[in-house]
């Protein structure tokens, strides 16, 4: 089959596809035809050197696709063979086959594409269970979503406002701060023009954010914990702009917050499968009513994965970009 590897690091000009033997599922597994895959910071990361894939998980970049189940290995039931389905992946999923455990596997339904679904695994698990699951996000609360204009922000703009929250957003022109818009943010902040924490009181009315959720990482700490309401809670999801700085552990005492930080890919498969029957309960009903939907800005065939990560890597982006096969 035909798959992609990073031939060291650096930029796109390290992507090469190349020929690999088709995976075999083992007991508890699916093999998936791939239609398409999403493509996520986390492939950049990894080809760029600094984000390895985590112990057991193939070398083959690639964290969500959606296909057609090919095969079923054994202790398998509930699924059969050609099913559309997406599925929440450790790695595998720029190539023609991956193998996938069941527990992270979710069918396609009506109304969405099936190469478009391949848009829905990773933002969809990634919001749910940070926001959801995790600082629980409930009616009223004030939402801070940095990085609004990405995959990532629009699914979580769609999942607060959905819930009854009222989502803000940063992002970094007019132009994307309109698109968030179209996905429900009740208000946008220039991060180029505007100081975010001064605007987040403006616009809740003095409140602050009962949550941030947090892509860029060091260069924002202390600007987030200023920017929350008491009691308020910032999730770290991304280190885009640092990995270490200093926290003002009197001013996050001061707000009775508390900072999270958390990574999706090397959780257990047990975690991934709760986060994915969690996501099927109660995303996958606001997807088929047409309450949430998919964000696809582009669709590169796999000849072209290289100018993919080009349009990524420029920054100048809105949603989703995907490979299809």
């Amino acid at each position: 089959m035909r798959a992609v590897e990073y031939q060291g690091a650096g930029g796109p000009e390290v992507i090469r596809i190349v020929q690999r033997p088709r995976p075999e599922p083992g007991p508890g597994e699916v093999l998936i035809k791939v239609a398409a895959a999403g493509l996520n910071r986390a492939d950049v990361q990894q080809r760029r050197g600094v984000y390895p894939p985590p112990p057991g998980a193939s070398d083959i970049p690639g964290l969500e696709v959606s296909g057609t189940v090919a095969e079923i290995g054994p202790n398998v039931s509930g699924l059969e063979v050609g099913a559309s389905v997406c599925a929440l992946l450790a790695g595998g999923g720029y190539a023609e086959y991956v193998v996938v455990p069941v527990g992270q596997v979710l069918p396609v339904r009506a109304g969405v594409e099936l190469v478009d679904a391949a848009a829905l695994p990773e933002v969809t698990c990634t919001v749910w269970s940070n926001l959801f699951m995790n600082v629980r996000v409930t009616a009223g609360d004030w939402v801070l979503i940095h990085g609004g204009a990405g995959g990532i922000g629009t699914m979580a703009t769609q999942l607060v406002a959905a819930f009854g929250a009222h989502p803000v957003v940063t992002a970094g022109s007019a132009e994307k701060l309109e698109y968030c818009r179209g996905f429900g943010a009740v208000a946008g902040i220039d991060y180029r023009r505007d100081d975010f924490v001064e605007r987040m009181r403006e616009i809740s009315g003095g409140h602050g954010a009962d949550v941030i959720l947090d892509v860029v990482g060091a260069e924002y700490l202390d600007r987030n914990i200023r920017s929350l309401a008491f009691g308020g809670r910032l999730v770290v999801i991304g280190l885009q702009r640092g990995s270490k700085a200093e926290l003002d552990l009197g001013l996050l005492m001061s707000r009775r917050a508390s900072v999270l930080g958390t990574t999706l890919r090397a959780r257990p498969a047990e975690e991934k499968a709760q986060v994915v029957a969690q996501v099927a309960e109660h995303v996958w009903p606001l997807i088929e009513a047409g309450v949430v939907r998919t964000a696809v800005e582009a669709r590169y065939p796999l000849e072209e994965v290289a100018e993919a990560h080009r349009h990524f890597d420029s920054g100048r982006h809105t949603g989703k970009i995907l490979l299809t096969m």
